[in-house]
């Protein structure tokens, strides 16, 4: 009955999603950028295989240098980047919109617990997520189908799963943030400030000595998603990020149990 409970909630979202106009134009917009991205990288003027010509010709060794590797971290470190602006997006109307239309007292009040609900749109938001990013195994198939020796196609794979949990953290405290306002450039804002703190925190740890620095090191999200773009299996880099999956559901849950006994 839970699992019934999440899966309807997460097609609602994911219904809404595909109604709106708005998403569709941020998915030609990602599309396109991280396809220019993806071209500019492997063939432009300063692309990696335009580098490893010049330095062939240059009498430069290249046997050491892995092209599909070097071009698979280039181009997730990108889409990374690229993720800054389009998950915020994404998770900002998750409850503002709810508390907008009036709706979310009759959400805060059903027999469904707010945990349920809290989940149910996150997996519908990293469903549509997932979606987005459905296209890019096929420019990288192509890519990769090129190389010799042969790419692993687990590396690729890791890198993908390591996308859609650094966007699931990301996208869990995108939604505790919308539910603590009606405003949903505001909570789009707020989540941005918030996902850039956590992906320059790496920087600043090195700025500080001792505990501080390795506590700040500890939480970075960017060295986690770092790992595993570059095919690191990490239990701890994995349990970094499900921990923001599950703070920010929890931080959702409560805000809504706390409207909930507010309106007792």
């Amino acid at each position: 009955m839970i699992i019934a409970n999440i899966l309807a909630i997460a097609q609602k979202e994911l219904q809404s999603y595909f109604a709106s106009p708005l998403y569709y134009v941020i998915l030609a917009i990602f599309w396109l950028i991280s396809g220019l991205f993806f071209v500019e990288i492997l063939l432009g003027a300063q692309g990696i295989i335009q580098q490893v010509a010049i330095s062939e010709q240059s009498g430069i060794p290249t046997d050491d240098i892995d092209v599909a590797y070097v071009f698979l971290n280039s181009f997730f470190s990108i889409l990374g980047s690229l993720c800054l602006f389009v998950l915020p997006i994404l998770s900002m109307g998750l409850y503002s919109e709810e508390r907008k239309r009036g709706t979310l007292e009759l959400l805060a009040t059903s027999p469904i617990t707010n945990w349920v609900v809290a989940l149910g749109k996150l997996v519908g938001v990293v469903i549509f997520f997932s979606v987005a990013i459905l296209p890019l195994l096929l420019y990288e198939a192509i890519a990769f189908s090129a190389a010799d020796p042969a790419f692993p196609v687990a590396v690729p794979l890791l890198a993908h799963f390591g996308l859609i949990l650094f966007a699931a953290a990301i996208l869990s405290l995108g939604m505790f943030i919308s539910s603590l306002t009606d405003s949903t450039i505001l909570a789009a804002v707020m989540t941005f400030a918030i996902i850039l703190l956590l992906w320059i925190v790496d920087s600043l740890a090195n700025n500080f000595q001792g505990w501080f620095g390795e506590a700040l090191k500890e939480i970075s999200l960017l060295e986690s998603y770092n790992n595993l773009i570059q095919g690191v299996i990490n239990t701890n880099d994995i349990i970094l990020l499900f921990s923001y999956v599950v703070l920010g559901v929890f931080l959702s849950a409560q805000s809504i149990e706390i409207l909930r006994f507010n309106r007792q």
